[in-house]
């Protein structure tokens, strides 16, 4: 599966053009601000009609349009091309010409795993962004682990809603009864989660842990699951949810379950990441999408594309040696270089390069 053409129209500065991607690797050459991480963006905009950036629709439109469209064809998919369009404030999914009513049914065209500098956020930042990245990930093989997730999300909506409702009405009666009809729900689809985050977590680990030590010789370093709830079984999650009722209606919020989990990275039982140098963490960060994209693989028996912005720039030449030789397996990669990197050693015969120049992308070299 692979992206065998890009087009866009009013994305961020790109031209609005046709671009030839029929390559196993496409290099993007070009200057800090050309356009060459927009690029990458509106490969994974057309992989899950999102940013990877994680910002708003309204910030992917060129400076003075109302809208902007990508669109690809791909080769080795269930489908031929994909279209995504966003004006008005509204975004409508196409594959093959019909229109798609849930983006879910994009995770099975042609997945894509993307390195960049953000990753950084699944070590050093929030628990809500490591959440995010193992959310992700189970997702991208598992689609009822997507459903139970988004349907936990709404009943905590809901849940939170009453609790917000009771706490400023305190003789709100109604609301606090309402509270032990949703628990149950709220212990439905929560529990799925809880277990398979955990059994995905050990499996992730196994992965992780031989890849750092492979290229860092740092051994002993693993994933660990910290769940909220401490019983793993429906009648004890009920039971959890009842003795922190009180804190939950003062603070309004539900203060405990599958959003407040919690990903370890650790080193033989003691935690890693806040101790580890810069370097450590970007390498933790890096071989994160690593073994992302070889868990996809064992899970899926498929390949995906890979999307690598500046990665090769932040490592010193022997990790940029130890990382090139722990590559995942991959149907496709796009990268990113700045003109004085030493891109042409690691091109091939058939590699597609091209130069981006102020939104431009063309096969030939040549200054502004």
């Amino acid at each position: 599966m692979f992206f065998s053409a890009l087009r866009t129209i009013s994305f961020r500065n790109l031209a609005d053009d046709e671009v030839d991607t029929r390559g196993k690797d496409v290099f993007l050459v070009g200057e800090n601000g050309q356009g060459k991480t927009n690029f990458l963006e509106a490969v994974y905009f057309c992989s899950y009609a999102s940013s990877f950036r994680g910002v708003p629709d309204n910030d992917m439109v060129h400076n003075g349009q109302k809208g902007c469209f990508a669109a690809a064809q791909f080769t080795g998919s269930l489908y031929d091309r994909v279209l995504i369009k966003f004006e008005n404030n509204r975004k409508t999914v196409y594959l093959d010409g019909k229109r798609v009513n849930d983006r879910r049914e994009l995770l099975s065209v042609v997945p894509c795993i993307v390195f960049c500098h953000e990753d950084m956020e699944f070590v050093a930042g929030t628990p809500e962004r490591r959440r995010w990245f193992f959310d992700q990930n189970q997702s991208l093989y598992d689609p009822v682990y997507l459903d139970d997730l988004r349907k936990y999300r709404q009943v905590l909506k809901t849940r939170n809603a009453l609790l917000k409702k009771a706490k400023a009405i305190t003789a709100d009666t109604a609301a606090r009864s309402m509270l032990d009809a949703i628990d149950p729900q709220i212990a439905r689809y929560g529990l799925p989660l809880m277990e398979k985050r955990q059994e995905a977590a050990e499996h992730f680990s196994a992965i992780f842990g031989s890849l750092y030590e492979e290229v860092s010789g740092i051994d002993h370093i693993g994933v660990r699951y910290v769940s909220s709830w401490k019983e793993m079984s429906h009648e004890g999650i009920i039971g959890s949810l009842e003795e922190c009722r009180e804190n939950d209606l003062a603070s309004g919020l539900t203060l405990t379950g599958p959003h407040r989990d919690r990903y370890i990275f650790n080193r033989e039982g003691i935690e890693f990441s806040g101790k580890a140098s810069t370097g450590q963490r970007r390498l933790l960060a890096l071989l994160l999408r690593v073994a992302q994209a070889r868990r996809f693989s064992e899970i899926t028996g498929k390949y995906p594309v890979l999307l690598l912005d500046d990665v090769l720039l932040e490592l010193d030449a022997e990790k940029r040696r130890k990382f090139l030789s722990i590559m995942p397996a991959y149907d496709q990669a796009f990268y990113t270089f700045l003109p004085e990197e030493p891109f042409e050693r690691y091109r091939k015969s058939d590699t597609l390069v091209y130069y981006v120049i102020n939104g431009s992308i063309t096969s030939n070299r040549r200054r502004v």
